[in-house]
């Protein structure tokens, strides 16, 4: 018997369209084959949003999950995490909320290395921090990791050891396999996976190609999702970063967008960030409407 629709979106922070300069485009890398593919399929999305300067993070990030121009109503981009004006539209716009009006169940598959998310200071609490704090029910974190019902922000766990954690790491594949057993639990999945931005900030020519490795393993795992029916698969960025290893700083390049699956077709169109979470309610919507 047919579910109904469930979207699994990653979002890869600081992962834009670049050159085919492989010189400084790591992701021109012959080795990426995984990536590659998926990225051969994917459209491109203005992630500048009408506003002078390069964007950034906070009001990329906002337009991206709200459908807002964060950028233009703030006068400029904002980096890094969201200022308080930032966080009231996040909290009033944000997809999770905007979902769960509709009855959908919604998750954000990232795990919480410590006991209480609500103990993060405000100041450093990221734009998916912030919706799913106010939007969630529950928050996943130790005992969801160290289940399989979630996956860390770095996917192998690598980064946990420096923070308290002396467990195993675990390959690409498992973790997607977590990820994935997440996503059919729910309507909406969200993961996010921002060790590409630091990488493109760091101008570091052997973490970078580190940092690709992982997601040449992990995504085309993850993207199988698509293959059952009624799935779609949805991949995004707020800016570019990592695809330009001649410059510390973000670029004006456009972002990609994969969609792959049930209703993928109406991604096919999408020309700025603001369009994404629309096309998304739009999904549900048409889902009901059949």
């Amino acid at each position: 018997m047919e579910t109904g629709l469930k979207i699994l979106f990653i979002f890869v922070d600081g992962l834009g369209m670049g050159s085919s300069d492989s010189v400084i485009n790591p992701l021109r890398d012959h080795c990426l084959s995984g990536l590659s593919n998926l990225l051969a399929n994917a459209a491109s999305l203005d992630a500048c949003l009408g506003v002078e300067g390069l964007p950034q993070s906070a009001t990329g990030q906002t337009a991206l999950f709200t459908g807002m121009n964060a950028s233009k109503l703030m006068g400029r981009h904002i980096e890094g995490f969201p200022p308080a004006t930032l966080k009231k539209l996040i909290r009033k716009e944000n997809i999770f909320s905007k979902l769960r009006t509709q009855g959908k169940q919604c998750t954000f598959a990232n795990s919480y290395w410590i006991d209480d998310p609500h103990r993060i200071p405000l100041r450093r609490q990221s734009v998916t921090t912030v919706m799913a704090l106010e939007a969630l029910d529950k928050m996943r974190g130790k005992t969801e990791l160290l289940s399989g019902k979630a996956v860390h922000h770095d996917i192998t766990r690598w980064t946990m050891q420096t923070r308290g954690y002396d467990g195993e790491l675990i390959t690409e594949e498992e973790a997607a396999d977590h990820l994935l057993s997440v996503a059919e639990e729910n309507d909406f999945t969200l993961f996010e996976y921002f060790l590409t931005d630091r990488a493109g900030h760091s101008k570091n020519r052997k973490l970078a190609p580190e940092i690709l490795k992982t997601l040449n393993q992990f995504l085309p795992q993850v993207a199988r999702f698509a293959e059952q029916p009624n799935h779609l698969f949805i991949l995004c960025s707020d800016h570019g970063n990592i695809e330009d290893l001649s410059t510390f700083s973000h670029t004006k390049n456009p972002v990609p967008l994969i969609a792959c699956g049930a209703y993928s077709e109406m991604f096919l169109s999408l020309k700025t960030l603001t369009d994404v979470t629309p096309a998304i309610l739009d999904c549900f919507a048409k889902e009901q409407a059949v």
